[in-house]
């Protein structure tokens, strides 16, 4: 390239401009333009290709080298072969007809190319290394102390079930209906699957044909989607688990995760929302007619229309014809089977009540603590719980708080809006027998008898008293602690100024602490047995002291409250400013029963995952109170039943129980024993509207001595004798 110059220039007239070979360089004074951050996009993931272009990516890999040599070697051959038309040697429209050589030909090599096709997508396709979480997902079941089940839980209803466990008749009704060559078959039907082709490339809709082993894959590895592709991916995982698993093992699981309507996937909960029965129950001519509903239980359940009952009985008797034609029924047997097995009008696993949210929620929760199960494994479901709850008094109980929120809302409609009722019962094993959580968990998820919101008042008298008899009192700062017994007298007036060795309790603003009786009643000395069973304030107040606030509030753990619960270290500690649950002061005074000895509140005494046991720690009884003090404690309350319910006591009943009240009537308890079972009531009123900070009964709670709250306990544990 040549640049001319002025003549001026005292230079060569032409110059040559030499271009190097990698282009002009960028220089420091032509910098290039930076990349505008803005117009980055952020790098994506590909997607992953189909199995059509990924198959033909794998043909090419595997055959491209050598290609060229083959078709080198097949030219002449193709030459020789190669059609001349008009054909010489013919006449009219014969001269355009191929030979049939070239027909031959053409068919061997479409023949060959398709096995080809077919052995290189059986070679590169994989099966699958994660099952559909959906497919296999469970539900739990929850049962009662009895053993009945109470309560299924989870997204679906399923329950796995091991072949073992269902029945032949079961099995061979499934597959006289879906596939009766399915021990002999290769895992697919080269005649069901042109079928379903030919209908979904010629007229746009899908046909059946698929073998169990075909269905098995499309519930557990892949998708409902009704394409070509879909349908060709099927068959060729099905042809390969065919090869890598056992026939038993492919129909356990197609048994366990197909749909059979009413919400339910396998044949466990179909036999259980169709019949009310396990699999286990079920006889030849009900498994027919649910072996009808993998046609589609949209069409086949009899209760939806009268079209459906007709279709459902024409299939089931087909089925139960083509047990005998296979040979897997006898003709005698079938002959029993006349009469339409018609299933339940709705399915009774959805009956689950009101009441026993609350307790599938106490059991889960502890069933996950005890049984060291996550969230994740937990709500992929297929446990079985079996609970501590007994069905009976479970119902009595729920029964008599009703009742009481009936009469509340009835004689006290203002109140009652706000009125809450927690209860429960606890025997001396720990076990928790029933609870009462509120009137309907779908509205009210708060669980009444677990909440730590109100005082337990006069209630929480037992644990001081259990403290001193413990650890004594210490009456000078350092000295030694002094046995005292049921007969130690204490000052039981109103208003008494609580001491310490320095003299009297002084608050923070800078009065005098006192303790105060109901009524502002006044008892002069009383012994601390009699305090007890009269519910005297004022000499438990300066028990603590003497005692040790933390001896009481040690003694108070140790029965079975909980730390979180316990008031602040101050001495009305000992009239009650701790808040336990209906479960808690339950627990605490079945410690007294047991001869001082407390057994953590549990509800789940066993857990199984599909059969298989879980590990499960199940708590063990500890010295809480030495024996002597408990039956002292025991005695003392047997003499507060007394003189509160005389009529109930001369009845023969041996009930260990007071009531508790609080000293801004937020609160009243009834707490008692009676044949080792410890039970728990509590009334108080609160707005969930606003705070959790309790309000005043307003007459909802009745009287002190035969209030509601003893009138809930009384009925819940009847008979007492």
């Amino acid at each position: 390239m040549q640049l001319k110059v002025p003549a001026s220039f005292k230079a060569d007239e032409t110059m040559q401009l030499r271009v190097p070979d990698g282009g002009i360089p960028v220089t420091r004074d032509t910098p290039a333009a930076p990349e505008d951050p803005g117009n980055r996009r952020k790098s994506r993931k590909a997607p992953r290709p189909s199995f059509f272009v990924r198959l033909h990516a794998r043909i090419s890999a595997l055959l491209g080298p050598h290609l060229a040599p083959l078709v080198a070697r097949l030219k002449p051959y193709v030459r020789r072969m190669r059609p001349q038309y008009p054909r010489p040697g013919r006449e009219g429209w014969q001269r355009w007809v191929p030979s049939w050589r070239q027909w031959l030909g053409g068919l061997l090599g479409a023949l060959g190319l398709s096995t080809l096709f077919l052995v290189t997508a059986y070679a590169v396709t994989d099966i699958p290394e994660n099952l559909n979480t959906y497919a296999t997902q469970q539900d739990n079941v929850y049962f009662w102390a009895d053993g009945t089940p109470m309560a299924r839980t989870g997204w679906v209803q399923r329950q796995a079930m091991p072949l073992k466990d269902i029945p032949e008749d079961v099995r061979w009704a499934v597959l006289a209906a879906e596939n009766a060559s399915f021990y002999s078959d290769p895992g697919i039907s080269f005649k069901g699957i042109s079928r379903a082709l030919f209908r979904t490339i010629g007229q746009g809709d899908t046909q059946g044909g698929s073998t169990i082993t075909q269905q098995y894959v499309k519930n557990v590895y892949l998708n409902q989607n009704q394409t070509v592709s879909r349908k060709f991916t099927e068959a060729m995982i099905a042809l390969k688990l065919d090869n890598q698993m056992s026939k038993d093992d492919i129909l356990e699981g197609y048994l366990n995760t197909s749909w059979f309507g009413r919400g339910t996937y396998g044949i466990q909960r179909a036999a259980q929302a169709y019949y009310g029965k396990d699999v286990s129950e079920l006889n030849a001519s009900e498994a027919a007619f649910l072996a009808s509903l993998l046609k589609g239980a949209g069409l086949y359940d009899p209760t939806l229309s009268g079209s459906n009952r007709a279709r459902a009985m024409e299939r089931w008797t087909w089925t139960l014809d083509r047990m005998v034609e296979i040979g897997k029924l006898s003709k005698a047997e079938r002959a029993k089977y006349t009469k339409f097995p018609d299933p339940l009008k709705s399915n009774p696993l959805y009956d689950t009540g009101e009441q026993s949210d609350y307790l599938v929620e106490l059991a889960a929760q502890y069933a996950k603590k005890a049984g060291k199960i996550t969230d994740k494994d937990f709500d992929l479901g297929g446990y079985q719980i079996y609970t501590t709850f007994d069905k009976k008094r479970e119902a009595q109980l729920t029964d008599a708080v009703t009742k009481a929120r009936a009469k509340a809302a009835k004689d006290e409609p203002k109140a009652a809006k706000n009125a809450h009722y927690g209860a429960a019962s606890v025997d001396t094993g720990g076990r928790i027998l029933a609870v009462y959580g509120g009137p309907d968990h779908r509205t009210q998820g708060y669980n009444e008898s677990n909440a730590t919101t109100v005082p337990a008042g006069s209630a929480f008298l037992p644990f001081v008293y259990a403290a001193g008899l413990e650890h004594g009192v210490h009456k000078e700062r350092g000295g030694e602690a002094t046995e005292i017994t049921g007969d130690t007298v204490y000052d039981g007036d109103d208003d008494i100024p609580v001491t310490t060795p320095e003299g009297p309790y002084w608050d923070r603003s800078g009065r005098k602490v006192s303790a105060s009786n109901d009524g502002d009643r006044s008892y002069g000395k009383i012994s601390l047995r009699r305090a007890l069973e009269l519910s005297v304030n004022t000499p438990f107040m300066q028990l603590g002291m003497d005692t040790g606030l933390d001896n009481v509030r040690s003694t108070a753990e140790a029965s079975g409250l909980l730390p979180s619960s316990i008031g602040a270290q101050v001495p009305t500690l000992s009239t009650g400013s701790s808040t336990p649950s209906a479960i808690r002061m339950a627990s605490g005074y079945s410690t007294f029963a047991a001869q001082g000895k407390h057994t953590e509140p549990y509800s789940v005494w066993k857990i199984t995952h599909n059969g298989t046991k879980v590990a499960l720690d199940i708590p063990a009884p500890r010295r809480a109170v030495g024996a002597d003090v408990a039956r002292e404690v025991t005695s003392a309350l047997k003499g507060s039943f007394r003189a509160a319910h005389p009529s109930a006591a001369s009845a023969g009943a041996e009930v260990a129980g007071k009531a508790g009240t609080t000293k801004d009537d937020n609160a009243a308890w009834y707490v008692g024993t009676a044949k080792s079972v410890s039970t728990a009531i509590v009334v108080y009123r609160i707005d969930l509207t606003k705070s959790l900070e309790p309000l005043p009964l307003e007459g909802v709670a009745g009287d002190t001595a035969d209030g509601v709250a003893y009138d809930i306990w009384s009925k819940a544990m009847s008979p007492l004798g």
